[in-house]
């Protein structure tokens, strides 16, 4: 029960920032540059996108194993769909600002890489209660990434934010940045959000072997500077095993990798 819980917290959480969709898979590029002119919109189309996403996996979870394998793929698009036109009408009919804003975007969310690629890879395969975890986690790092893209080109390029004037974005002041509402500056908040979740991908999650190895479970190390980390902490504990990896424990020919010593007659 405990791993189960485990399991559906990353499946929960994992959409964030070590598999966020638009920064780190790099899927749904299209709408994120085209809307994100303005918060309001990236968060209208995340909610969107978000919605279709989870139901779209229930549905497909719940029908895994009833949809056979030869109509997959049109199974999915139409499901979709059905779920993508009762946002339009949503939309519509309650935020017709928004909906004219967004435009031709949402009904291209029927053919949104993420949704189809969520769909066969993890609610084809998935319960439905993982899939709705997963549909979660991945809808809220695409909204959060659809905010954060709007709310820097709106502030940045508009002076705005939801609509209201910056009082530090003003005239004779800090000024707006006219390219960043433009494509090209779209691009350019994009490649520095990317830059910057590869970075925190690589602080948070990357393996750091210093921590994980030891010289019990990994005894191989030969060289002198994969053995010094060793000696130290080693030393340092007064630990018996500290005899074993002491200077000149090592071979000199065999403190390079690769390197073997030479019996007289090799020498000859």
């Amino acid at each position: 029960m405990a791993k189960n819980k485990k399991s559906l917290s990353y499946e929960l959480i994992k959409g964030i920032v070590k598999e966020n969709p638009l920064f780190v898979l790099v899927l749904g590029t299209c709408p994120a540059l085209a809307v994100t002119t303005s918060a309001f919109n990236g968060l209208g189309m995340g909610i969107a996108f978000t919605f279709v996403l989870i139901m779209s996996n229930v549905v497909i979870s719940a029908l895994r194993k009833v949809i056979p394998d030869s109509v997959r793929i049109p199974a999915y698009i139409t499901i979709i769909a059905s779920l993508v036109t009762i946002v339009e009408f949503l939309l519509k009919a309650y935020t017709p600002e928004l909906d004219q804003s967004l435009g031709i975007f949402i009904p291209l969310i029927t053919v949104n890489c993420i949704i189809l690629g969520r769909a066969e890879a993890f609610a084809n395969r998935n319960g439905v209660l993982a899939s709705i975890m997963d549909a979660i986690g991945m809808g809220l790092g695409f909204t959060l990434a659809l905010l954060l893209m709007g709310s820097l080109r709106e502030i940045l390029g508009f002076g705005t934010f939801f609509g209201i004037n910056m009082p530090w974005i003003r005239e004779g002041g800090l000024r707006p940045i006219g390219i960043l509402a433009l494509p090209a500056g779209g691009f350019a908040v994009f490649g520095v959000l990317v830059a910057v979740f590869n970075k925190m991908n690589h602080r948070w999650y990357s393996r750091k072997p210093d921590d994980i190895m030891d010289r019990r479970n990994y005894p191989g190390s030969i060289s002198a500077r994969t053995d010094s980390p060793f000696i130290s902490a080693e030393s340092a504990s007064a630990g018996t095993e500290a005899i074993a990896i002491a200077e000149g424990s090592v071979p000199e020919s065999m403190t390079e990798p690769g390197e073997r010593s030479l019996s007289s007659g090799e020498r000859k």
